[in-house]
């Protein structure tokens, strides 16, 4: 019996060669619409869908190949005589090869101004079908969604030696590929009747690509990015210098593109094992990086600095001078470029910084579980400050407690920020006790403490982490205030003359 392939794909990439060398194989070609008419001009014959089901595409093509003689055709077991039997009544014959991609429901929703219709209108219903059809039938049926796969499929079937271990991973990357598909159009259409946590959750992430190793180099990894986001991300970056990406470098890379994102004005920003080691706002970026690297000398050595200004020749002379892993910025010119490249292992990345779209939710996996929530969007401009204590703080400390307050809601709680004149002096972060972390910061920001401001990312329960700022010389705090002995604190504020403001916002970051 002469086999059988339909080849149905919105993708033409590799479609006529791939349908040449079926041709060659001896299998007898369906199709349908646009991949019919391709084929044809390749001067390969091909039958119609229509033929095969004798009835007509009708609805625009809506309904073609929903049909027994379709899917018998695929779905009988060639090893059960009744369905064998079956077919053979009803005069169904046997497909053995499907090559099916879907209609771009991805490209579609990411176009600007596409509406609900047009989204609609490229939800695939038989292509989905027709592959996990083909898909269940894989010992039977040799099935092809990616077109990177057609010269094994075709190199398989000439020695005939599709095995079935071929064709179960042929099959498995089909079922992804489907899930991959209807993930999207459930994220689309719970975007439109606005439910951010329904009762199942599906997203869908591609492959960027695979990683040396984890955390640890006992831990296989992957980078993948998120299908249809358009914000700032580092799976768009451009790697223009450097050794690859470890999965390490990505977590802290990422967490010093979040913090530089707060600030409008020139800053850089340097993280350490996912914390903000220094951060410096200024008026140009070479005094933004000078003060971020004077924030901590020590911490901001083998490092990630984040900044979001074309790094020039200046600053990147001075980005030298340092053993540095990582260095991101939206651009950098041609001098800096020059400058930075002469150290083959600093790894630059290029970020478009300017990307409208944040994060609608972070995901954090448990054993057995996934916990989601709306990303921490919370800022100043949200809230309005409360004076907590008998003095207000002035014109000065105010900036330095919002650049505080913009750096804290990026640090491991519990979190204390340091800052004095647009830059931080001292980080505490992941302690187990709020004053425990006071004292690191403290310790850090050394005699320059004194004058500083100190941010706090949740309340104080007891008066000791005010008592140790006003010792090292901070004149000013800002913290979300809520505790039930908030006036502890701001008795012990009155006391050393600290003016201390409350945002009745938490940044907690476990």
């Amino acid at each position: 019996m002469k086999k059988r392939a339909l080849l149905s794909v919105s993708n033409k990439q590799g479609l006529t060669d791939f349908a040449k060398k079926l041709h060659e194989l001896d299998y007898e070609l369906i199709s349908t619409g646009g991949t019919k008419r391709a084929i044809e001009e390749a001067g390969v014959p091909v039958k119609s869908i229509s033929e095969v089901t004798e009835f007509p595409e009708i609805m625009d093509g809506r309904v073609k190949t929903l049909h027994p003689s379709v899917h018998g055709g695929l779905l009988a077991k060639r090893s059960n005589e009744e369905h064998m039997k079956q077919l053979e009544e009803l005069n169904i014959e046997t497909i053995d090869l499907v090559a099916v991609n879907l209609y771009p429901f991805k490209e579609t929703i990411a176009k600007e101004g596409v509406t609900e219709a047009d989204a609609i209108e490229n939800i695939d219903i038989g292509g989905p079908t027709m592959l996990r059809s083909a898909a269940k039938s894989f010992e039977d049926v040799a099935v092809v969604v990616d077109p990177v796969d057609y010269v094994e499929v075709v190199e398989g079937l000439k020695n005939d030696a599709l095995s079935y271990e071929a064709r179960r991973k042929l099959a498995a990357k089909v079922f992804r590929h489907t899930a991959n598909y209807d993930a999207m159009i459930a994220e689309y259409f719970s975007g439109l009747t606005e439910e951010p946590f329904p009762e199942t959750y599906s997203v869908t992430y591609e492959k960027v690509q695979s990683l040396r190793y984890g955390e640890n180099p006992h831990q296989d990894a992957a980078f993948y990015k998120k299908a249809n986001f358009d914000g700032t991300s580092l799976a768009e970056a451009e790697q223009l210098n450097g050794k690859e990406l470890s999965y390490n470098n990505i977590q802290d890379a990422n967490a010093a593109l979040e913090v530089v994102l707060e600030f409008n004005q020139p800053a850089a920003v340097a993280v350490k094992h996912m914390n903000p080691c220094g951060v410096g706002v200024g008026e140009n970026l070479h005094d933004a990086y000078v003060k971020a690297y004077e924030g901590d000398p020590v911490s901001i050595f083998g490092g990630i600095v984040a900044l979001n200004r074309e790094v020039d020749a200046d600053t990147a002379a001075k980005l030298k001078e340092i053993f540095l892993e990582i260095i991101i910025a939206p651009s950098f010119s041609q001098e800096a470029l020059d400058i930075l490249t002469t150290k083959k292992n600093l790894r630059l990345l290029k970020v478009d910084m300017k990307k409208a779209d944040r994060p609608a939710h972070k995901l954090v996996t448990v054993n057995g579980g996934l916990l989601v929530q709306d990303a921490d969007e919370g800022s100043l401009d949200d809230v309005e400050l409360e004076v907590a204590t008998e003095r207000e703080p002035s014109e000065q400390e105010l900036e330095d407690l919002k650049l505080g307050w913009k750096v804290v809601k990026h640090v491991k709680s519990n979190a204390i920020v340091v800052a004095k004149g647009d830059r931080t002096l001292g980080v505490g972060a992941g302690q187990m006790n709020r004053v425990g972390a006071a004292k690191i910061a403290f310790e850090q920001a050394g005699e320059k403490a004194e004058g500083s401001i100190m941010a706090s990312d949740a309340f104080f329960p007891m008066p000791d982490t005010v008592e140790a700022a006003a010792e090292a010389g901070v004149t000013a705090i800002i913290q979300p205030g809520g505790s039930k002995r908030d006036q502890d604190s701001i008795d012990a504020c009155n006391k050393h003359g600290i003016a201390m403001v409350f945002t009745k916002m938490r940044h907690f970051k476990h």
